[in-house]
């Protein structure tokens, strides 16, 4: 599989519809592939954040100029919530984090 070098926003839904769980849902999902080995790097740009994914076992700090490594393996496929786990302001408890575990054939043709 090929190395990508992606970059995106993802912000909470404003008003979820159904199917979608309020202040838990992105308009941007990470889509990543399961049985593969995922290494992700991690910045805050503004204050210290902590990008969390309790059922990954994953938690890790973004902080304002230095880079962080986490390397994980999602499993089985589905959809995996987290939210940032650090006080890092008024809109803290708006930040959460959604990855979708597609398999490796889906996830290619995605």
């Amino acid at each position: 599989m090929m190395d990508l070098d992606l970059e995106f926003d993802s912000y909470i839904l404003s008003s979820p519809g159904l199917g979608e769980f309020r202040l838990l849902d992105v308009d941007h999902r990470v889509v990543l592939p399961v049985n593969k080995s995922i290494r992700g790097l991690v910045t805050g740009g503004d204050v210290i954040h902590s990008w969390a994914l309790p059922s990954l076992g994953v938690k890790a700090d973004a902080i304002p100029g230095r880079l962080n490594q986490v390397n994980f393996n999602i499993i089985r496929s589905g959809v995996i919530y987290g939210q940032c786990s650090e006080i890092c302001g008024a809109n803290h408890s708006f930040m959460p984090i959604v990855v979708e575990g597609l398999s490796p054939s889906i996830f290619l043709e995605w």
